[in-house]
């Protein structure tokens, strides 16, 4: 149990500079109230990497991960032992956006440090960390922690994003960028029947969102790249369209290349300016835009789902695993682009 190593010094990854990645010696966080102590065993790596490259010296990282309740302050949701998928932030659990699911978006985050009085136990990628026991979903039986880690960064920005677009089988749906999270966006619409076009680049990302399903890959270099997405789809465009890139390039792709009523939903992270014409795009086309950033949590049984009936594909999505030790080689490897999902394991 938890407090049989309170004493004992355990590991937390952390960025030293420039492409420089350690691990220190850190403390187990106690549990209070209805936050839990978790064991992680499974930390995918998100945006993590940026920060890598550019040398922004960090101490707690990461937002997402699987792991084993194994120390509870008093009796609530979950129990020792259970088996749980975190998932990001400390939101308040009072407002109106966190008690309709809508928790992602909650204006009033718990001051970490100010309620457990440190910092030891946010971050994702160290061997355990606090977390309140109403933001941990249970992991099925049989389901691995890899696996069950997916339900957040992996597939879950894109399951939300799927969700509130509506998509049916038989639909086409258009994915621009296929880093991690796009090509999680692959098995996600190819679960919902969709016919997947996707939008890439990189030789590696392309090879990997047709071996997830994707039932044709666009080159964005291409300049009759709409033409050609067009001609895919009976000259009409596409049913719905999910930007997971970030770039205004792709987002305007995205905007031309879907049927008229059609409906985008932006996903990836973007500091550009996207050139929207009303007239022409929202009401002559009548299309519908929106920002979809996670999921609400209304939906965890359902992508739980998703990751038990595509265990192959996400085998091949998960590329690489890591022990906690080689976070350097880890970081260095998404820099390469040359992956899809890499997941640490903090015990290994």
């Amino acid at each position: 149990m938890a407090w049989r190593v309170r004493d004992a010094p355990v590991k937390r990854a952390v960025i030293l500079g420039k492409k420089q990645g350690g691990v220190v010696e850190a403390d187990v966080p106690k549990p209070t109230e209805n936050w839990v102590l978790i064991k992680i065993h499974a930390a995918p790596l998100c945006t993590e990497y940026k920060g890598f490259a550019a040398g922004n010296r960090a101490d707690y990282l990461g937002h997402e991960a699987s792991g084993e309740v194994v120390e509870i302050a008093q009796p609530g949701r979950v129990k020792v032992g259970d088996r749980v998928a975190v998932m990001p932030g400390y939101p308040c659990g009072d407002c109106t956006l966190c008690r309709s699911g809508d928790y992602i978006h909650c204006e009033n985050a718990v001051d970490f440090a100010g309620f457990t009085g440190s910092e030891e136990g946010i971050a994702t990628l160290a061997q355990y960390m606090l977390k309140p026991d109403w933001l941990l979903t249970p992991i099925p039986d049989g389901m691995s922690y890899e696996h069950g880690a997916m339900a957040c960064c992996g597939l879950g920005p894109t399951f939300g994003a799927l969700d509130r677009l509506r998509v049916r089988g038989g639909e086409t749906v258009l994915i621009t960028g296929m880093g991690p999270v796009g090509l999680g966006g692959v098995i996600c619409a190819g679960h919902m029947g969709a016919e997947v076009i996707a939008v890439e680049s990189h030789p590696y990302r392309t090879a990997k969102a047709r071996e997830l399903g994707a039932a044709h890959v666009i080159d964005p270099g291409d300049e009759h790249a709409v033409e050609h997405i067009r001609d895919l789809t009976g000259g009409i465009g596409v049913d719905k369209a999910m930007d997971c890139s970030g770039s205004p390039a792709a987002h305007r792709l995205c905007i031309d290349a879907l049927r008229r009523r059609g409906s985008l939903a932006f996903v990836g992270e973007s500091g550009g300016d996207t050139r929207l014409f009303v007239s022409p795009d929202m009401l002559r086309k009548g299309i519908g835009l929106m920002g979809s950033w996670h999921y609400n949590m209304k939906g965890a049984h359902d992508i739980m789902g998703i990751i038990a009936r595509n265990r192959k594909k996400l085998d091949r999505f998960i590329t690489h695993l890591f022990p906690i030790d080689e976070i350097q080689r880890a970081w260095e490897t998404q820099v390469s682009g040359e992956c899809a999902k890499v997941v640490i394991r903090p015990w290994t």
